[in-house]
């Protein structure tokens, strides 16, 4: 008794807390493997500053180039970025299997979850005839996909909240990310930063606003998400209505997240960077 007294003292000093007076922040590069651009200003956001966590889109045009990069740098915590829905006019992604009641007619998928406003009726998945057994079969795709080239994955993220089109279609995620053996992103008990700069901000403008807010961060565990990348020609191409600026707006954030203000706060405060492989591992 006294064996398994002592065993259950050391469990739960390990399974303790993070101390309470602790700022711990993960920030979250969207989006590899969409883009050539992402994938490198990704990457320059995690090699040259504060990026501590990012996700792939597993159809993406440019997966296999994000999962090269990312075992070039094994540092960088990746989660599995399932996607349902591809937004930019001019670059579309399709589904990995056969999944007809998921795409637009010209088998891409839709560019959004649900109906939007100002946008053409039945281009999104919410005014198709989906069927869940199409939905599992394709994330289950992009799950073996994702585990054959990045076996270093840590969690899911679900691109465009795609989990909102159903509550059968929250549950399978849930479903598939434990039988995957992965978590998800949303169950680490984070809070979110909150909107802090407008992406028409300049690069040097957001780095301002993000080092005023770390320095009012109180402790607990916070996160700051967006998206990162070059802004040149392959970049510029790609927006959608209401989003023209994509290569100006996500390559600030490349700048923001590599400004040495932003850097210097989070070392004098002693803002410790995270992420999911590091709270979920045991």
């Amino acid at each position: 008794m006294r064996i398994n007294l002592l065993a259950l003292a050391l469990v739960a000093f390990l399974l303790q807390p993070a101390s309470p007076t602790e700022i711990r922040l993960i920030v979250k590069g969207d989006d590899m493997g969409a883009a050539h651009g992402i994938n490198v200003g990704t990457i320059k956001a995690y090699t040259d500053g504060i990026l501590s966590t990012t996700n792939v889109i597993v159809p993406g045009p440019w997966f296999l180039e994000a999962a090269k990069l990312l075992r070039e740098n094994p540092g960088l915590d990746v989660g599995v970025h399932l996607a349902l829905t591809s937004e930019w006019d001019n670059v579309k992604w399709r589904p990995l299997t056969y999944a007809p009641s998921i795409v637009d007619a010209d088998g891409y998928f839709f560019p959004a979850v649900v109906p939007r406003p100002g946008y053409p009726p039945k281009t999104s998945i919410k005014d198709a005839p989906w069927k869940i057994d199409e939905i599992e079969r394709e994330l289950r795709a992009q799950l073996d996909a994702a585990k054959r080239h990045l076996p270093q994955a840590t969690y899911t993220w679900y691109h465009m909240g795609f989990t909102m089109l159903d509550p059968a279609v929250r549950d399978l995620a849930t479903k598939l990310t434990k039988e995957y053996g992965l978590v998800q992103a949303t169950d680490v008990g984070f809070k979110p930063l909150g909107r802090i700069y407008e992406g028409t901000d300049s690069g040097a403008i957001k780095a301002d606003k993000l080092a005023a807010r770390l320095e009012t961060l109180e402790p607990g565990l916070w996160l700051l998400i967006d998206h990162g990348s070059t802004n040149d020609p392959e970049m510029q191409a790609i927006g959608h209505r209401g989003y023209e600026n994509v290569a100006a707006d996500r390559s600030a954030n490349v700048e923001m997240w590599t400004s040495p203000k932003v850097r210097e706060v989070i070392t004098r405060r002693h803002i410790k960077l995270t992420n999911y492989r590091e709270l979920t591992k045991k």
